[in-house]
């Protein structure tokens, strides 16, 4: 049945995209975003669209009146730099108005409250390649923190009985759309710095690994996630392995770039490796394989191509 979807941070990377997929779908999609980091251009069409920040009161009527289904929550502070030198802004942005919307979804009777959490940070350094989500939780960063805690608020409220969560634990997600400043995704970040003729950096020695799930991708488990919805928590990830170096000669090639990257120290609280296991999701739910990393690379090279030629 169509459901009526509020996506919070709807006018993000992620969240637009997911906006897309869910009136693709044939419901009825609410975007929230205050436009800190999001941007109005990426609401798509057909979307009741609500500026304002999930701490100001009110929210409950909001999701009362609209008759909200399910809150799909993905506003959030996401770069982990900035949580390392702003830990109490981070922890204002993602657990203070995380509770906030937890709160009023409580009070609205909204039950199913879908979260973005993050894989890539909240396993710290691993010790199994892939893991899954028995693995232990050891975050090394603020922002990984903030993430705990709202897994941990929404597992306090599942077993009170007054919400049935899903947890997403994502790998690290990119595509078209992504803002290579709110949202510091490394191939955003890549395509910008050469299409604007600037020398990229690498901190470390690129020979750190992450797991790349292309955010087509993530839109279609939200889509088998609404389809049947089972609450738990899933790792949302290929179980690959990639060194930055590789994305890196991957986008230079792409790009027709030959410039070396500028090594620097490496930053506080970054992980060497990280790759994730979604046995769990896909025995779950009923998906489409992952994109190809060459292929997604592709796509996304080409989009911001085109981006900077507009």
């Amino acid at each position: 049945m169509p459901a009526t979807l509020l996506i919070t941070g709807g006018a993000g990377f992620i969240g637009s995209h997911l906006a897309d997929e869910a009136l693709a779908g044939g419901d009825r999609v609410i975007v929230l975003d205050s436009l800190v980091t999001g941007h109005r251009a990426n609401v798509p069409d057909g979307a009741l669209f609500l500026e304002r920040d999930l701490r100001e009161p009110g929210l409950d009527e909001i999701l009362r009146d609209e008759r909200v289904d399910v809150v799909s929550h993905h506003a959030a502070q996401a770069n982990v730099r900035v949580s390392v030198d702003h830990p109490l802004a981070d922890a204002e942005g993602n657990v203070l108005a995380g509770l906030a919307l937890i709160e009023a979804c409580r009070r609205a009777g909204v039950r199913r409250l879908l979260f973005a959490s993050s894989g890539g940070t909240v396993y710290g350094e691993q010790e199994a390649f892939p893991c899954d989500e028995g693995h232990p939780l050891r975050p090394l960063s603020p922002y990984g923190c903030s993430k705990l805690a709202i897994e941990s608020y929404l597992g306090a409220y599942e077993r009170l009985g007054d919400l049935e969560p899903i947890v997403l634990r994502y790998a690290n997600v990119y595509g078209p759309r992504q803002d290579a400043k709110g949202e510091a995704g490394i191939v955003a970040i890549l395509c910008e710095k050469f299409l604007a003729g600037e020398r990229p950096k690498i901190y470390g020695d690129g020979r750190q690994t992450r797991d790349y799930v292309h955010v087509r991708d993530v839109a279609a488990v939200q889509r088998a996630v609404l389809d049947e919805w089972t609450p738990g928590t899933y790792n949302v990830g290929t179980g690959l392995e990639t060194p930055l170096n590789e994305i890196y000669a991957r986008i230079a090639e792409g790009l027709g770039q030959a410039t070396a990257p500028d090594y620097r120290p490496p930053n506080a609280a970054e992980l060497q490796r990280s790759s994730l296991d979604s046995s769990l999701l896909r025995r779950t739910f009923a998906l489409p394989a992952w994109t190809a990393l060459a292929d997604g690379l592709a796509e996304t090279v080409g989009w911001y191509r085109e981006r900077a030629r507009a």
